[in-house]
């Protein structure tokens, strides 16, 4: 398992921007697709953002699509997610995962390790 921590969250006007963070820990960061994920209030948990083993592949989510950016640094064992153009709708607690698993990995089941939440808040 890898340990994972988000870091980055808060309030932000929209049509501003955030970059959120995600620090693993434990086995081989490397070995792993990673990806992003929200869940807004009374809300199921909502695939955001995945980025392959080496990073070559990135794959978003429609509703996030030319705004979100995520990125990966195996050598600092480190994910980030850059949010533009921030919508009101785009208010939840984002969650970090890891997964074993090749080739675009959206689901939430082939997700093993997960993070504890960062929020973040978009005021109209």
């Amino acid at each position: 398992q890898v340990q994972l921590v988000e870091s980055g969250g808060g309030l932000v006007q929209a049509g501003g921007s955030l970059r959120l963070s995600c620090a693993a820990s434990g086995r081989a960061f490397s070995n792993y697709a990673m990806g992003w994920f929200r869940q807004a209030p009374g809300k199921e948990r909502e695939f955001v953002a995945g980025i392959s083993w080496t990073g070559a592949v990135t794959y978003y989510a429609d509703s996030v699509k030319g705004r979100f950016t995520i990125s990966r640094d195996n050598a600092k064992q480190s994910m980030w997610l850059q949010m533009n153009s921030l919508k009101p709708e785009d208010t939840a607690i984002y969650y970090c995962a890891a997964s074993p698993r090749l080739g675009p990995v959206t689901t939430e089941r082939d997700y093993g390790s997960w993070g504890q939440g960062t929020q973040v808040t978009v005021s109209s």
